[in-house]
């Protein structure tokens, strides 16, 4: 499908006229596309898409930032998602949408390359199973997400050359989302569907199997939050796909980013077991009025629809666990009281806590969800052949 622009489109969406557009052409900004001298070129959409977006930023002052950069970008283009108006996109379609059927290798198909190969479809698991045996003997009993940070390179040893081959990249990318379920969930190899094998794993119902795949299409990419800068900025210097990944495990670890996660889980267990579980929930709101973890985002203003999406769902699977249910109401209402809608740690924590999964259930679903954002941010890093290093500005002593 042919997704050039013709010049009127082109102008229309960067704002300019016609006669604006063909001046840019001479100047190098755009390429059009045709035979020389032919009247009615066409221009590639995405580079329209990119020169708009940088005259938005300019516009907030991105221009005067980017220009002072000796080399690198403070400024990082991507056409992988966007948040708009409070609303998660995936290359133009609406995540909410996506999580009503479709799966986690669906979206991961869509994010690496607009859905147009099924990746996992011609690939199977590539690598042998022994390895994990040994790896859990010498790991022992840490927690999964260090285990899948020291099993990964290990597993992933085969697949460790660099390349600047994007498809190449794109083609390891289901064999090492099988490397990272099996090293997350402490089981081996598998090519079934990645919510089944979360399901098998804990002993899931098919409704919950269903919210299961459902969470991990929300949570598989949210533009350039800590872990996937990480991750962009470990692919720009040409560090392998396994490397890679356990960059973005690395910095999703941390207690300020998928570790936040721990003290709203915490909070509902101890509000479940105490005599008064509505003074625990009050409790975990602080005195100065700030949004504690589990509440609020600063890029939905009127409410996580992620979050919402979820506990809605969740809503009618909890009603058999009336004791879950009703603490899970009391932080909802008790957030509401203050103004502070739930965000996706209070809704994965939920689910949790309503099914028993495993404490680590929360941190599971979003590392293994996240890798196949992960996995697109690095392709297009890649891509672009760059390497990211902003300048610092110097604040110390003279």
């Amino acid at each position: 499908m042919n997704d050039d622009l013709s010049a009127p489109e082109a102008a229309a969406i960067l704002g300019i006229s016609v006669a604006t557009l063909y001046s840019y052409v001479s100047r190098g900004l755009l390429t059009a596309v045709g035979p020389a001298g032919a009247r009615g070129k066409r221009y590639p959409r995405e580079p329209v898409l990119r020169l708009a977006a940088r005259k938005a930023d300019g516009k907030r002052g991105g221009h005067l930032a980017e220009a002072s950069m000796h080399w690198g970008v403070p400024v990082l283009e991507t056409c992988i998602s966007r948040i708009d108006e409070g609303r998660l996109y995936y290359r133009g379609h609406e995540v909410v949408v996506l999580a009503a059927e479709a799966s986690l290798e669906d979206v991961a198909c869509l994010l690496w390359n607009h859905a147009r190969h099924d990746y996992f479809g011609d690939t199977s698991p590539a690598l042998p199973t022994g390895p994990f045996d040994s790896l859990r003997a010498v790991t022992g009993a840490i927690g999964p997400l260090e285990r899948a940070m020291a099993w990964l390179p290990v597993l992933g040893h085969g697949l460790a050359t660099p390349t600047h081959d994007v498809d190449a990249i794109l083609r390891q990318g289901p064999v090492l989302m099988r490397l990272l379920a099996g090293a997350l969930l402490g089981t081996t190899l598998s090519s079934l569907p990645l919510h089944q094998q979360i399901g098998r794993a804990w002993d899931a119902t098919p409704a919950e199997c269903d919210l299961i795949r459902a969470a991990l299409v929300i949570l598989a990419e949210h533009e350039l939050n800590a872990s996937t800068f990480t991750v962009r900025c470990a692919a720009s210097t040409g560090a392998s796909l396994a490397a890679t990944l356990g960059a973005g495990l690395a910095a999703l670890s941390g207690p300020k980013h998928g570790g936040s996660i721990q003290s709203v889980k915490a909070m509902l267990d101890t509000a479940l077991a105490a005599p008064s579980p509505a003074q625990v929930v009050a409790g975990h709101f602080p005195a100065d009025g700030s949004a504690p973890n589990g509440y609020t985002h600063p890029l939905y203003p009127d409410g996580d629809p992620r979050a919402s999406f979820l506990l809605e769902r969740l809503s009618p699977l909890s009603s058999t666990v009336p004791e879950a249910s009703a603490i899970i109401a009391l932080g909802i209402d008790e957030g509401a009281r203050r103004g502070m809608s739930p965000n996706l740690d209070l809704a994965l924590s939920a689910m949790q806590l309503v099914f028993g999964w495993p404490d680590a259930a929360p941190l599971i679903l979003f590392a293994l969800a996240r890798s196949a954002g992960w996995i697109a941010h690095a392709a297009e890093q890649i891509a672009e052949d760059a390497l990211i290093r902003p300048r610092a500005r110097y604040v110390g002593r003279f």
